[in-house]
């Protein structure tokens, strides 16, 4: 299995790209995680469900085939790290890759949400895209740890 981050935005700040950097290298080999970089829709006067389907196309364009839909939306399901872990011991156990899928400044389309077989969310505060990259990044390797038999530091 491999995870892939799919987030709309090419160019993230310096601290941003280095903290996902740090804790990606820190992956163990049965859970890779690449992050893709998706390009987003120029906002010169489309509605904004346009711009969302725009960047949709973009990002189901880069998905692998196959792989695990998961959309990371406000309003979707809130996990704990050990959750999170679990979930994650599920997804490779299947061996099918997994996509999480991070959307543009409007967030994602709908119609992507309803595609997503699980929809996940970070934090029910608005997040800047690049600390939810590092966000994502840090809890995935958390999680990754945990089913390494790591010690988990609230235990």
């Amino acid at each position: 299995m491999k995870l892939h981050i799919l987030a709309v935005g090419e160019r993230q700040p310096d601290w941003a790209e280095a903290a996902c950097h740090e804790y990606l290298k820190r992956m163990p080999r049965e859970a890779r995680v690449e992050i893709i970089p998706v390009k987003p829709e120029k906002r010169t006067g489309l509605p904004t469900d346009t711009v969302k389907a725009h960047e949709a196309a973009r990002l189901l364009e880069r998905c692998p085939k196959g792989a695990r839909l998961v959309a990371l939306d406000e309003n979707g399901r809130q996990a704990t790290t050990r959750e999170l872990a679990a979930l994650m011991r599920d997804w490779q156990a299947e061996g099918r890759d997994v996509a999480l899928l991070i959307g543009g400044a409007d967030g994602l389309d709908a119609a992507l949400l309803e595609r997503a077989e699980m929809k996940l969310a970070l934090s029910r505060l608005t997040l800047p895209h690049a600390l939810a990259r590092v966000l994502l990044a840090e809890q995935l390797y958390r999680a990754a740890s945990l089913l390494a038999g790591h010690p988990y530091h609230r235990e």
